[in-house]
């Protein structure tokens, strides 16, 4: 699973300009079962999904689809993360 940490490359009101087809973007993912969490980072520099368990191949062609980054409003680090513990709510996301 991935931290894919988004920093603006752009002022606000252009994040704001994109924003419309960068959450359509996000609703394709968590319907396709690929994103766990989401949200903007306060301050608001930028913004952090959490996927499901996926490959770091899966985590960019995903993220090559964002309008933010075809559009360089942002940029993306991913962070791979082996969770080791958990709550029990999210046993079912890590079943085999």
């Amino acid at each position: 699973m991935f931290l894919l940490l988004s920093r603006y490359l752009k002022p606000l009101d252009e994040v704001e300009r994109w924003l419309p087809e960068h959450r359509a973007f996000l609703d394709r993912h968590y319907a396709a079962g690929e994103f766990l969490v989401s949200g903007p980072l306060e301050p608001r520099t930028g913004g952090a999904i959490v996927t499901f368990p996926m490959t770091r191949a899966r985590a960019e062609a995903i993220l090559a689809e964002d309008p933010f980054v075809r559009e360089g409003v942002s940029a993306y680090q991913l962070v791979e993360l082996r969770p080791t513990k958990r709550h029990a709510v999210l046993d079912a996301v890590f079943a085999d």
